[in-house]
């Protein structure tokens, strides 16, 4: 009989590699090639029995629309699009504590007074499981708890006729396969327990539910097929030591991506927050240099947030940027138009920039606000108050306009915010500028904004 080859899988990005080596060649992670038993090889095609011969059908067809389940926490579902998809496979991944399973739980509580639901751990013990319903005062929702890591043993008991409707596994890093001679944890057994319950939830109608741990690099830890195998992908983000929680829709076959939730976690569990940007901005002063209002858009809704910005005399001979809640490649990008441009020099100094809330921003319309805190802090002059400002900056220290206009203004109004800095060019688009009672200040270049710092610099400040 011959000697099964040896099998060298990367834990981290899930390349084969036909030795042991220290590094993995594909994503240069250190230390995480491991032998693997070989997995079970599909039946060969070229011969033996034939295989069953698939049913084609037309394009058009009578469509049947299950309806979604909705869980009660507005959040929650409005990151899904409106709740969970009867067949569909969601993936939620997060740091170690960032509350996972605490919402999960209430999610499942939630559901279970409308449908079946079934919670299964393989990380925690029952009494574990219990303890946390009782802190959330949910103890009495009639879901149903089980402990298990067998994939074998967990779809026999849902594999029925009277199915559950919910299924939540935690974590499909403790499954395992019992047909693979691997741990669990691996590549081969995440993806094969993942494909084997994304099978019977699809055949049952069962919405799936999986936590997924993070590497430290903050993706989902595992093979990126993972990613690919299910319909919903979503993202715990936040700091353990901060309140505010932010769930982040990443992947949705079924709703808007890119899409928010804003949780905040209490002795009772994560709660609600359904108007992000007052909390947000309830610890803003108005009287401190180096922070502005950055009018933001998440998915589909309008978020303010405060970007603040700290230039300081660097001690060292080459100067620090440090970033927190945006893209560092941004934030030299802005400082490097803000100087050749601009003539604004931060050569000698070290830049800090960060998000206030601990929320994480992606989109360029925030480029304005940056540089808008940038110079309020190199000059010691608070930025206009009362005011929130948008917009993108190009290469050539011009003011692009961004989308969602109406929108960004429509939330600073209710929120009592009397001015807006924005691109002049995306003035004009504005629908609703006479409903709002905004007053609107269009900028066209950068130097128009440096022009506002320039005749307030402190005393003992460079000036501009």
């Amino acid at each position: 009989m011959p000697k099964p080859a040896r099998h060298y899988v990367c834990q981290e990005c899930g390349s084969v590699h036909p030795r042991w080596t220290g590094r993995c060649g594909s994503c240069e992670a250190w230390n995480s090639v491991i032998e693997e038993s070989p997995e079970i090889s599909a039946p060969n095609t070229r011969g033996g029995s034939e295989g069953r011969i698939i049913p084609f059908v037309p394009l058009s067809g009578t469509l049947d629309w299950s309806p979604r389940n909705a869980s009660g926490i507005t959040e929650f579902d409005r990151v899904l699009g409106g709740g969970l998809v009867p067949g569909s496979a969601i993936l939620v991944g997060g740091d170690p504590g960032i509350g996972k399973s605490t919402v999960l739980l209430q999610v499942v509580a939630k559901l279970a007074e409308q449908v079946e639901c079934v919670y299964v751990s393989g990380e925690e013990a029952l009494d574990q499981v219990r303890m946390r319903a009782v802190r959330l005062g949910i103890e009495k929702a009639p879901a149903r708890l089980a402990v298990a890591t067998n994939v074998r043993d967990i779809l026999a008991s849902v594999d029925t006729h009277d199915a559950p409707q919910i299924l939540v596994i935690d974590s499909i890093q403790t499954m395992y396969v019992d047909a693979l001679g691997s741990a669990p944890g691996t590549v081969s057994q995440v993806r094969a327990s993942a494909q084997e319950l994304i099978r019977v939830a699809k055949k049952r109608g069962i919405v799936l539910l999986l936590v997924g741990h993070v590497t430290k690099e903050g993706t989902i830890a595992g093979p990126r097929v993972l990613e690919h195998m299910v319909d919903t992908v979503l993202y715990f983000e936040g700091e353990r030591g901060h309140q505010f929680r932010i769930l982040r829709s990443v992947k949705n076959r079924f709703g808007p991506t890119d899409e928010i939730g804003v949780f905040e976690m209490t002795e009772r569990g994560l709660a609600e927050v359904t108007n992000p940007s007052s909390l947000f901005l309830g610890e803003r002063r108005d009287d401190i240099s180096g922070a502005c209002v950055f009018g933001g858009m998440e998915g589909t809704r309008p978020l303010l947030v405060e970007i603040q910005a700290l230039v300081a005399p660097s001690p060292f001979g080459t100067p620090r940027r440090a970033v927190i809640g945006w893209d560092s490649s941004r934030l030299a990008m802005v400082t490097a138009v803000l100087e050749a441009r601009c003539g604004v020099s931060f050569a000698n100094s070290d830049v800090f920039l960060n998000v206030a809330g601990g929320l994480k921003i992606n989109e360029p319309a925030a480029d304005l606000a940056v540089a808008t805190a940038l110079l309020s802090s190199f000059s010691g002059t608070p930025a206009p108050t009362d005011s929130v400002i948008f917009g993108e900056i190009g290469l050539s220290a011009e003011a692009r306009a961004v989308s969602h206009t109406d929108a960004r203004l429509k939330e600073a109004a209710k929120l009592g915010f009397g001015r807006a800095i924005i691109p002049s060019i995306g003035q004009s688009k504005i629908k609703s500028q006479p409903k709002l009672g905004l007053q609107i200040k269009g900028i066209s270049n950068l130097q128009e904004l440096v022009n506002m710092f320039k005749d307030d610099t402190n005393s003992g400040r460079r000036a501009m």
